[in-house]
């Protein structure tokens, strides 16, 4: 089981998807979450997306790996299709923040953690602004806690430095293969 986590802004979808296009017998997990699709996001493809009284019954119900609240919003991984493909012999990457990987790594040890970090927190913000999906107040707070998820790093097993997506994403296919060879 692979884990890609990042602070909101960072590329984390983008460098997954362009990794996962790189190799095989791997799958993407798709999480559940309870905010509305943003432009160009579609339901099953990038999230589940569900309401709070699904999504609280699911977690009621012990149906996630692992569950956060983010920025008012529920995020979970479901249990059953990791378990699945990885009882296949197939690989799983999860695009998850910090704290869904803090839990990851708890119940599966041998998972591997992989943090995307910004070249700068000042390219961060810009790549917040020019994505056109927050307010002023609402970078701000991301940016806030990415300072926080930062701290983070020292907990992963790899660090890949986003300065461009196509050599981000390149890092990140080459980290699973050798892992994989392990």
């Amino acid at each position: 089981m692979f884990v890609i986590s990042a602070p909101s802004g960072s590329g984390k979808t983008t460098i997954a998807a362009r990794a996962l296009k790189k190799l095989r017998n791997i799958y993407p997990s798709i999480s559940l979450t309870t905010r509305r699709p943003r432009q160009g996001e579609k339901d099953k493809r990038d999230y589940s997306y569900v309401s709070k009284k699904i999504f609280k019954k699911s977690a009621q119900r012990n149906e996630f790996l692992e569950w956060a609240a983010n920025y008012g919003y529920y995020y979970g991984t479901p249990k059953k299709f990791v378990l699945n493909k990885t009882k296949k012999g197939s690989d799983v990457l999860l695009r998850i923040d910090v704290k869904g990987a803090m839990q990851v790594k708890k119940k599966i040890p041998q998972s591997v953690l992989v943090f995307l970090k910004p070249p700068s927190l000042a390219e961060l913000k810009r790549r917040l602004v020019s994505r056109n999906t927050d307010g002023k107040k609402e970078i701000s707070k991301r940016l806030k806690i990415a300072k926080k998820e930062l701290l983070f790093m020292p907990k992963y097993d790899y660090v890949v430095v986003n300065r461009k997506l196509p050599q981000a994403a390149r890092e990140v296919a080459l980290i699973i293969k050798k892992e994989r060879r392990r």
